[in-house]
C-alpha cells in the first residue's frame, strides 16, 4: 500500500508531515520537485514530478491518492483511482462530476472522501456534533424553530489596511466574489447575486468578543440534508458563509465596484492582473501569523424563547508549528487517510463523516491545532 500525496502547497504540509512522521509509506508528487524537497525532503524518501499519466501508471490496488491540487484535477485523479482499485481523499467540495462516481466506487468498495479540510471539513464535523447533541437532548421537539449559522474565515492576525492577506493566489478569492449564493432566511429562500449585497455584522462569541463581517456563500440548501436535519423540522435560518474582519467591506469597496464591470475574456484578464497585484501588495511575509476563525451555531426556540443553544467556537493562528490555515486544512485530510486505511469510512463518494466515534476522535485532535476551540452552551 502506498499513499500518493499530490501537491505540497502551503496548506498541505502539516498533514503530509504527520503521515510521514507516523511511518506511512508515502510517495510525494508535486509539479516542482525541488519545492517538495524543501518542504518534506527531510522525511520523504520518494518525491516525484507530478504527471497524471505517471501517477496512473504507479497506482496499485489498495493505494490511496490524496489530491491537494487545484479542484479541476480531482475528478481525473479519482477516475484513475477507480480504474486501479485505489481510494481517494481531498479537502475540496464534492462536484457533480465527483458525485457521479459514487455508484462505481461503491461497487468496487472504494472510499472517495472529500470535504475533509477546514471549510469544508471541520465545519461539517462541528455541525454533525451539534445536530446529534440536539437530537439527544430533552429539548428536541417538532414545534421548535431552528437557526443554524456556520461562518469561517482566514484573516490576518494583525489587521492591515486592506483587512485581508493572501496565503495563495488571490484569483480564487476574486472569482468567488462573482458567484451567487442561496441560503434560508426567515423561512424563505434568500438568493444573492454578489456577496457584497448581503454583508452583515456578526458578534462572535470568542473569549474576547469580537465583531466581524459575514456573508453567505455557495448553496447552503444542499447541506440541510447532509447535516441530517429532519425534513419536518421548522428551520427559520440556515446559512453557511464567509467571515471577514470588521471594515473589510469598506476596504474592498473599490474591488467590488470594478468586479461588477468585468465581462468576458478581457474581464478575466483584468482579474488576473488584479490577482497579481494583490499578491504583491497583500500576501503574508515570512513568519507572519495568519488567523482562522470558525463559528458553528445551532439554536432551537419555542414561543420566542431559546430552549437549546450550543456553539462551536474556534480561534487559531500561526505559531512555531506554521500557519493556522495549513494545520487546519491538511491535518483533517491526514486523519481521513488513516480512517480510510482502517476501513472506518464506508465506500462511495462522501464528505466529512458523521459517525459519533470518528467525530469525537477528530474534534479532539483538531482541538490541539487551535489556540482556542470549545463547544459553548448558551441555553
Amino acid at each position: 500500500m502506498t499513499i500518493h500525496w499530490c501537491g505540497t502547497g502551503l496548506s498541505a504540509i502539516p498533514g503530509l508531515r504527520r503521515l510521514l512522521e507516523a511511518g506511512y509509506p508515502v510517495t510525494v508528487w508535486n509539479r516542482t520537485v525541488d519545492k517538495a524537497r524543501a518542504e518534506v525532503g527531510d522525511l520523504a524518501r520518494d518525491i516525484r514530478a507530478f504527471d497524471l499519466a505517471a501517477l496512473t501508471a504507479a497506482l496499485q490496488a489498495g493505494d490511496v491518492v490524496v489530491s491537494m491540487l487545484p479542484a479541476d484535477m480531482h475528478v481525473a485523479l479519482a477516475t484513475a483511482c477507480l480504474e486501479a482499485g485505489a481510494d481517494f481523499v481531498s479537502s475540496s467540495y464534492i462536484s457533480p462530476e465527483m458525485r457521479a462516481l459514487d455508484e462505481a466506487a461503491r461497487a468496487k468498495g472504494l472510499a472517495f472522501v472529500n470535504e475533509v479540510g477546514l471549510d469544508p471539513g471541520i465545519d461539517h464535523l462541528m455541525a454533525h456534533d451539534l445536530v446529534q447533541a440536539y437530537r439527544a437532548s430533552g429539548a428536541h421537539h417538532p414545534d421548535n424553530v431552528l437557526t443554524f449559522l456556520s461562518y469561517c474565515g482566514g484573516v490576518p492576525k494583525v489587521a492591515n489596511d486592506f483587512k485581508y492577506k493572501f496565503s495563495w493566489s488571490p484569483l480564487g478569492v476574486l472569482k468567488a466574489l462573482r458567484s451567487p449564493s442561496r441560503s434560508l432566511k426567515d423561512f424563505a429562500e434568500f438568493r444573492v447575486d454578489r456577496p457584497w449585497n448581503a454583508i452583515t455584522t456578526y458578534d462572535a462569541p470568542l473569549p474576547i468578543p469580537e465583531q466581524f463581517e459575514v456573508y453567505p456563500n455557495r448553496d447552503s440548501y444542499v447541506f440541510i440534508p447532509q447535516y441530517h436535519f429532519d425534513p419536518d423540522w421548522r428551520v427559520q435560518t440556515f446559512v453557511r458563509g464567509t467571515l471577514r474582519l470588521a471594515g473589510w467591506a469598506q476596504a474592498w469597496a473599490p474591488v467590488f465596484a470594478e468586479i461588477e464591470t468585468l465581462q468576458g475574456p478581457a474581464g478575466d484578464a483584468r482579474l488576473k492582473d488584479m490577482s497579481d497585484q494583490f499578491w504583491r501588495d497583500n500576501s503574508y511575509g515570512d513568519g507572519e501569523a495568519d488567523r482562522v476563525v470558525l463559528i458553528v451555531d445551532l439554536k432551537a426556540e419555542r414561543d420566542g424563547k431559546a430552549v437549546w443553544h450550543k456553539t462551536w467556537v474556534m480561534d487559531a493562528w500561526g505559531d512555531e508549528r506554521g500557519t493556522a490555515m495549513g494545520r487546519l486544512v491538511s491535518v483533517p485530510v491526514a486523519l481521513a487517510v488513516a480512517a480510510v486505511l482502517e476501513r472506518r469510512i464506508a465506500p462511495g463518494v462522501s464528505a466529512a463523516p458523521s459517525d459519533p466515534v470518528l467525530l469525537a476522535e477528530w474534534l479532539g485532535e483538531i482541538g490541539t491545532l487551535a489556540q482556542h476551540m470549545d463547544r459553548v452552551t448558551v441555553a
